[in-house]
């Protein structure tokens, strides 16, 4: 008999057969086939098998274990063997986990983050090098290995390791917590203000506290989601505070006059007369000049306000301070004076710069492009339209959203905010819902959650480009599909009933405050399951264009039967998710996703296992879901007309970059008729890239005409300016 064993860490510990009995006991009472009695005689035949066959006086733990399984499998219980072999297996696969956690921690630690570790940049928005930034990652890569290890479905999990899918935001899958919101203001402003936890913020009472408690508002929100947080009506909802303003600044002159003039003018101003009521300001009959000054102080403050605005969102953090939140506006349908000076002053503010000229990165300003109201010359909007092309051709935003599309239009009620179409600046949308109460309205509504699927490897596996075959396997292509399409919607259920049973006490603010739809029918200890039934649950793709290849040796862009392929493939993969929102009565969608990290996760893994193939992975990254390659050459025109039609597939999210050489602020026409273009085309989200110059010296970012820096004066000299590369928004 063994007086000693050793362990899997190379510990030397006695040798106790009790725990051969018991591992073999509790298995076998797993699939109730025997009780301890019988895992006594089966451990003895054990020990008796290990005497023989094992020569070392010290044997280790996983031989003793083989051998288990060897007589498990021979014995008449096979059941209890693969119960025997499956908890090995998992048991295995956690003491992997716990030691690739700890290389993970390891990289954290030491590595630097601009030159050595992928993780440390795994999110832009986060400061990998810095204290907080630290902290966040090592409780990001800690969460991700508990979920895999205890809460996924074990193939589900190994479907994500080995690159066949992506669970996006992994690491925030534990938590139970949504990706994102479109949040309404008004919901929160006008009914006596809210609570962000840490005290009561009562209504704002003028536009500069409005755009204070907005970026407030987004940002209390980031820190209960672990996606982008968007206002999608901002003018609408800013509006009231440039009202309040108006009263404030004619009250606050009107006793100037009178203090000056001797007069006594009644002081008392109407709650209804607003900024650019011409009609009523006429009845009242004041001092002309006192109108004109209060027209000017409101213009001013809002002008302030919008530049807080940006400036806050750019400074703030939220997550322990270790990141700037993810944040987007909608804009440029509100046609009342207050409105209309709210687009008109951020679309000034953004392209003012921040405190140096540096082009904001937040918010990603969005400019929703409406027939009617801002699209033709006589439309009320029309010339915050042309402004928004004027600094978008300067600064990369905004980006346009396109409330004309067919698929949009039909949900379109005019003045009702609540029907335009508005994306997150990532490019998710949610807008059509299978319960009738939030069908085609956007407030307060978000997505749940999103797993993406390795499109190109499926094409690599029954396309051509291997050279083992010679004509694509199309029946073997779209069969792995649904089998891949099945394991997500399957995950995204899995995870859907985890987020279903958190409370309100859960989310304070984003379910407390009533931020989310439905949510202020519930009490705070209510579960969540009625009202994040009106969020999304997105299925995801990436790499068509390769996947083409693949199978065809040709992509969308440079051949027509490999164009309609493309389609038929996303078509095929809108109607299984339709199909599973008819069969589990949940908001499926079809998202384009973008491929910011998870394109150069899966070209790594599948050049591993399949070697560079021309075409496909030969490059870093995948293409953006349906985009034709921004390495292949095409006119603005032919590319907006081949992806338009996937916007429509695509309905939880897509966007359409065209890449614009030179500065087009000098060719604004241009501009505009590429914006034209998508309109007319059908495209639902779209935006212009050009590159961008930069003053490494000062770190002005933008425009730069001829050789002097426009911020700090000094000449190019021996120091160059850069080009900063347009696509980098997200390409």
């Amino acid at each position: 008999m063994f007086k000693r064993i050793i362990k899997r860490d190379g510990k030397i510990v006695k040798f106790d057969p009790e725990k051969i009995t018991n591992a073999i006991a509790k298995a076998g009472l797993v699939t109730e086939e025997f009780k301890y009695d019988r895992a006594k005689a089966l451990c003895d035949k054990v020990l008796k098998r290990a005497e023989e066959e094992i020569k070392q006086r010290t044997p280790h733990v996983e031989q003793i274990q083989d051998i288990v399984e060897n007589v498990l499998m021979e014995s008449s219980f096979k059941r209890t063997a693969k119960e025997y072999i499956q908890y090995r297996q998992e048991r295995s696969r956690r003491r992997e986990a716990k030691s690739d956690l700890m290389n993970i921690y390891r990289t954290i630690s030491q590595a630097d983050a601009s030159e050595d570790s992928d993780i440390k940049r795994s999110n832009a928005n986060v400061d990998g090098n810095s204290a907080m930034g630290k902290m966040l990652q090592f409780g990001a890569e800690g969460s991700k290995v508990f979920a895999k290890t205890l809460l996924i479905r074990p193939d589900i999990a190994a479907a994500h390791d080995n690159g066949d899918i992506h669970i996006h935001d992994l690491d925030f899958y534990a938590t139970g917590t949504l990706t994102c919101c479109q949040s309404d203001p008004f919901v929160l402003f006008e009914n006596g203000g809210f609570n962000t936890g840490h005290g009561h913020l009562r209504t704002p009472n003028s536009i500069s506290s409005y755009g204070a408690l907005a970026a407030i508002l987004l940002q209390a929100n980031q820190n209960e989601q672990h996606g982008g947080q968007s206002i999608p009506n901002f003018d609408y909802a800013m509006a009231p505070g440039v009202n309040k303003s108006f009263r404030k600044a004619l009250k606050r002159n009107l006793e100037k006059y009178n203090k000056f003039t001797g007069k006594k003018l009644d002081l008392k101003v109407d709650d209804k007369i607003d900024y650019g009521d011409d009609d009523k300001l006429k009845k009242a009959k004041w001092p002309k000049e006192v109108i004109a000054t209060s027209n000017e102080d409101v213009e001013r403050e809002t002008l302030q306000a919008m530049e807080g605005f940006v400036h806050n969102l750019n400074t703030m953090h939220s997550r322990a301070g270790a990141q700037v939140p993810f944040t987007s506006i909608n804009f440029g349908t509100d046609t009342s004076p207050a409105g209309r000076l709210v687009s008109m002053t951020l679309l000034q503010a953004t392209e003012n710069g921040l405190g140096l000229g540096e082009t904001p990165i937040f918010p990603i300003s969005i400019f929703k492009v409406k027939s009617g109201i801002n699209y033709e010359p006589d439309d009320p909007n029309y010339d915050l339209f042309k402004k928004s092309m004027e600094v978008s051709a300067k600064r990369l935003f905004p980006n346009f959203c396109f409330v004309d599309a067919p698929y949009n239009l039909k949900y379109y009620k005019k003045g009702d905010y609540r029907t335009e179409i508005a994306t997150m600046g990532c490019r998710t949308r949610v807008f059509a819902s299978v319960f009738p109460e939030s069908d085609g309205i956007v407030t307060g509504r978000g997505n749940l959650s999103f797993t993406t699927i390795n499109l190109v490897r499926i094409g690599i596996k029954h396309g051509i480009c291997t050279g083992e075959r010679k004509e694509a396997d199309w029946d073997g292509f779209y069969k792995e599909l649904d089998e891949k399409m099945d394991l997500v919607k399957d995950e995204l259920l899995e995870r859907f009933e985890f987020q279903a049973n958190q409370h309100v006490r859960n989310f304070p603010f984003l379910m407390g405050q009533g931020n989310w739809f439905g949510s202020e029918k519930l009490g705070w200890n209510d579960k969540l399951r009625d009202v994040i039934k009106h969020g999304t649950l997105s299925i995801g793709f990436i790499g068509l264009a390769e996947t083409l290849v693949a199978m065809t040796g040709k992509h969308h862009g440079e051949d027509e039967d490999s164009r309609e392929l493309g389609l038929d493939i996303v078509t095929h993969m809108r109607e299984k998710c339709d199909e599973y929102c008819k069969k589990y009565k949940l908001n499926f969608s079809l998202l384009a996703t973008p491929a910011e990290g998870i394109a150069g996760r899966f070209t790594k893994i599948d050049r591993k296992e399949y070697g560079k193939i021309k075409g496909v992975t030969d490059r870093e990254f995948y293409t953006n879901s349906f985009h034709v390659p921004v390495y292949y050459p095409i006119s603005a025109f032919d590319k907006i007309d081949i992806e338009a039609p996937y916007h429509n597939l695509c309905n939880a999210g897509h966007i359409t970059y065209i890449e614009l050489d030179g500065d087009p602020s000098q060719n604004i026409a241009a501009f505009e008729a590429v914006i034209r273009k998508m309109h007319d085309a059908g495209i639902g989200y779209g935006s212009v890239n050009h590159p961008v110059d930069r003053d490494p010296v000062c770190g002005y970012s933008g425009i730069i005409k001829g050789e002097r820096c426009p911020h700090c004066g000094r000449l190019e000299g021996d120091v160059p300016f850069e080009k900063v590369c347009g696509c980098t928004k997200g390409e």
